[in-house]
């Protein structure tokens, strides 16, 4: 229906993920953690009853660390936070409980991808974490497809990408299957930023990919239209809406909906500004689980 996607984000080309990050870093893996951990208590309940086997997918791994002090590679003005920090990879293997069936760890750089390994694993060979190098969008299809095929089959996965790398269309895979998402908006570092004030967009091809919606449904969405008359005939304006960054996120999570039954109030992650940078989104087909995350985000909020 839409225009072919690009595969890498104009904003993260040549640039990693690992060499950014602050406070809001540290609340996201925070938050994820206390996740993963209530998900494996009530998992573990009931998998060998149910003869389940449980998949972790992290799409867009790293290398599992953050450097000292590097510079934001994107247009913020927000200084880093300093020393050295645990990913979710480490974080998620270090849940001290039975863990998950098998772990997919994926980033489209190599060398992350092959460092993840090294720290995870050492020379160790544990069968149960695997590393690919490669497309995101791929493998989340992948994931989509497995779950569909059997249901014995129940999943977690975390989207933390470093700006709009997923596809809408990748998404759609996941629809009725039992997986549990979260997934990391760049509403206000990327996004909004391609939302300009005269109602044209910045790369709108790319925004139809990640949003899955047409040009004109992305401006019918963010923006107002007016006309007035004028000696030279009718002239059509269009004015952004205020807030465009809450209904960014707000779109993203009405957009979930379509796919899953219960969509947590995304979370804002905020700069040490109080700009919010990105949302953070929960969602299911499990009300419980709903309930779950939305008590850590309520938690998580001052």
């Amino acid at each position: 229906m839409y225009s072919k996607c690009y595969t890498i984000d104009y904003m993260a080309k040549g640039k990693s993920k690992d060499g950014w990050g602050g406070t809001w870093t540290e609340e996201k893996l925070v938050d994820f953690e206390k996740y993963v951990s209530a998900y494996l208590k009530i998992m573990n309940k009931y998998r060998d009853i149910h003869h389940w086997k449980l998949i972790y997918m992290d799409a867009f791994a790293g290398s599992g660390m953050r450097e000292s002090k590097k510079t934001s590679p994107v247009l913020f003005d927000e200084p880093e936070a300093s020393g050295v920090y645990r990913g979710a990879a480490e974080r998620v293997l270090s849940i001290p409980l039975r863990g998950f069936d098998y772990y997919y760890f994926i980033d489209s750089d190599k060398k992350a991808c092959d460092d993840l390994r090294q720290r995870l694993q050492g020379d160790a060979d544990d069968p149960r974490l695997q590393f690919r190098h490669g497309n995101a969008n791929d493998y989340i299809k992948s994931l989509g497809n497995t779950l569909q095929a059997n249901k014995k089959y129940k999943s977690l996965a975390l989207l933390d990408p470093f700006g709009m790398q997923v596809n809408w269309e990748a998404l759609t895979h996941l629809k009725n299957t039992d997986t549990d998402l979260w997934v990391l908006v760049p509403s206000g570092v990327v996004i909004g930023r391609l939302l300009k004030n005269d109602g044209s967009l910045r790369y709108p091809k790319r925004l139809e990919c990640h949003l899955g919606l047409s040009e004109k449904e992305i401006k019918d969405r963010f923006y107002s239209e007016k006309t007035e008359k004028t000696l030279l005939g009718d002239v059509t304006t269009l004015s952004k809406f205020a807030h465009p960054t809450r209904l960014i996120a707000e779109l993203y999570r009405e957009r979930l909906t379509g796919l899953f039954k219960h969509v947590a109030a995304p979370k804002p992650l905020l700069t040490s500004r109080g700009f919010p940078i990105y949302h953070f989104v929960f969602a299911s087909n499990n009300a419980t689980a709903q309930k779950i995350a939305d008590y850590i985000i309520g938690k998580g909020k001052k």
